[in-house]
């Protein structure tokens, strides 16, 4: 007989988990939904995002970036505190994720994803702001503050990936090899993956919110457009590294890193040895914020890829500190 504690999961995921559309229509966001026009030659795209103001007087702007494996509705706590605290909050899904297009051909670079931000900054006529960025976030944040480095008065980067190359480290797998990767995903999948990469194999009941989304598109029909987009942006992290322009931020920026984090692309098809080499949080903190000019390292010990899910209230406060500071 199942524990309790089980079985309830197991209910509620069953519960929770529904077939959803590329685009997320009918998925609710915690905050209203606005769409920017994007054109890449003849082609047009709409890119999602949400806009959270403060009931008075705006102290600053700041602009939230997702990961990988999630949209711009996981920021929610995030963005309702820094309203409270006065900032105009906004948080976009880049093109092949949440609810902005999925498309069956597009150039992913984090250049031209970087472009489409700063359009819809300018739309929103945000002159200076602050950028955060989680996992892939952070790789496009960085991206970001070198492209526009008069506009971002600081840069935090949520243990983001891209800390090392990891194309010299492992093999190189075609889009087409990750795309067929992709399509196997399901909910156990997922979850696993999730378990051991984010949460040291400790699973509670509240990470199931985090998986929904990437579960319901493998339970839709469009699932593949889904998965092609994943290969593609996948291709775009491991062939376009920002580690080594680090070098070149010109603003204060903060390196917050939950320390057990150990998520790095290409890991599941490296050998042994250098397995235990990729995403080494704990060593590559230490390592990259020497070629910050103006970075700050706060390390989370006991903390993996996503401190603000295991741990908020330390999170918030770190996060906090450097906004104000």
């Amino acid at each position: 007989m199942l524990p309790i504690f089980l079985a309830s999961l197991i209910s509620f995921a069953l519960a929770a988990f529904k077939p959803l559309d590329p685009e997320l229509k009918n998925y609710p966001y915690p905050f209203p939904v606005e769409f920017l026009e994007v054109k890449v030659k003849t082609q047009k795209y709409k890119m999602a995002y949400m806009d959270l103001k403060p009931q008075g007087e705006i102290k600053g702007n700041i602009l939230l970036l997702h990961g990988k494996n999630f949209s711009g509705s996981y920021w929610e706590k995030t963005a309702k505190d820094l309203a409270k605290e006065g900032y105009r909050v906004l948080m976009p899904d880049q093109i092949g994720f949440g609810k902005s297009s999925k498309p069956e051909m597009f150039p992913y670079t984090f250049q031209l994803l970087a472009t489409f931000t700063h359009k819809l900054v300018n739309q929103q006529n945000l002159k200076k702001y602050i950028v955060v960025g989680h996992s892939m976030g952070g790789m496009l944040a960085t991206r970001m503050a070198l492209m526009y480095p008069e506009e971002i008065q600081k840069l935090i980067l949520v243990n983001p990936i891209g800390l090392e190359d990891w194309k010299t480290m492992v093999s190189y797998k075609t889009v087409t090899e990750l795309y067929q990767t992709e399509l196997q995903n399901n909910e156990e999948k997922i979850r696993n993956y999730q378990k051991a990469s984010y949460f040291d194999n400790k699973w509670k009941a509240e990470y199931e919110k985090g998986i929904e989304i990437l579960v319901g598109w493998t339970m839709h029909k469009d699932y593949p457009r889904i998965a092609w987009n994943a290969a593609l942006t996948s291709d775009m992290i491991f062939t376009q590294p920002v580690v080594y322009e680090f070098k070149n931020l010109q603003m204060p920026t903060l390196l917050l890193l939950g320390t057990r984090d150990r998520t790095a692309l290409g890991k599941g098809w490296a050998s042994a040895e250098i397995k235990e080499q990729m995403g080494r949080y704990d060593l590559l903190g230490k390592e990259v914020i020497k070629s910050i000019p103006q970075g700050t390292l706060v390390e989370l010990p006991g903390l993996g890829h996503m401190p603000q899910v295991e741990n908020y209230d330390l999170y918030w406060k770190n996060l906090l500190a450097f906004i104000k500071k």
